[in-house]
């Protein structure tokens, strides 16, 4: 019995979270009956659910590695901002937001990496998906890149207030040395807003769910890892090429 559940959890677990199919395709009394199986299964041995989220997380890494292979030659687009070193043999994507949290708690050991391995090119992609300011910030990013002011920009208002404000972008542009007036005229550019859209429809596409996400050789990284895990990652994407 628990050999059988151990294959069937799997697809049990599954339509648990379909609760249309679930009324559709079991009486009360068989839903009951299922659910006294499982607990009773659980009870006898809890590794059973244990190498049942395994599994399902293995298939959910599948499908976005596939997802990742599909988008592999227009990932990284050529107007992408790019930091570290651009001829580098290992590529990190990163996809931010500049009011997250996490993004901001990633950055110091970004920075660490990009000190310690100089072989690692940082692609930048803006994800501005916390409401207007993110939004506000990403257009000012992107126009600071015409001025080639796009790091020294994007630093600035990472450290800032994560309330992004036009008078915050305007105080951290002119202290930078930026052109304020043409860096405010070019963030209403329709080009910077297809770019956002351009990385809203890429980010759907491989399942990236929040920030930071990093796309680091074949695979995608969720959330603000710590420099051990990124030394990783660099190493296993340099290995594969």
């Amino acid at each position: 019995m628990t050999h059988i559940l151990r294959l069937l959890l799997p697809c049990l677990a599954a339509s648990l979270f379909s609760l249309s199919a679930w009324a559709a395709e079991f009486t009360p009394a068989q839903r009951a009956e299922i659910v006294q199986i499982l607990r009773d299964a659980l009870k006898q041995d809890p590794s059973i659910l244990r190498d049942a989220v395994a599994a399902m997380q293995a298939d959910e890494g599948d499908h976005q590695r596939a997802a990742l292979a599909a988008v592999k030659d227009t990932l990284v687009d050529p107007a992408d901002p790019v930091g570290g070193n651009p001829k580098g043999d290992v590529t990190i994507v990163e996809f931010f937001d500049t009011r997250c949290p996490y993004c901001r708690k990633l950055e110091p050991t970004m920075a660490d990496l990009l000190s310690r391995d100089h072989g690692v090119r940082l692609v930048y992609k803006d994800l501005p998906i916390l409401g207007p300011a993110s939004v506000l910030g990403s257009k000012a990013l992107l126009a600071a890149q015409k001025q080639g002011g796009y790091e020294k920009l994007r630093a600035a208002i990472m450290a800032a207030p994560p309330q992004t404000t036009e008078a915050i972008i305007q105080e951290a542009a002119q202290r930078l040395g930026l052109d304020w007036k043409r860096l405010r005229h070019d963030m209403d550019d329709p080009a910077i807003q297809a770019r956002i859209d351009t990385n809203l429809k890429l980010a759907r596409s491989v399942g990236i769910e929040g920030t930071p996400a990093l796309v680091i050789g074949g695979d995608l990284i969720p959330g603000a890892v710590d420099l051990a895990d990124l030394r990783k990652a660099v190493t296993t994407a340099r290995g594969a090429q």
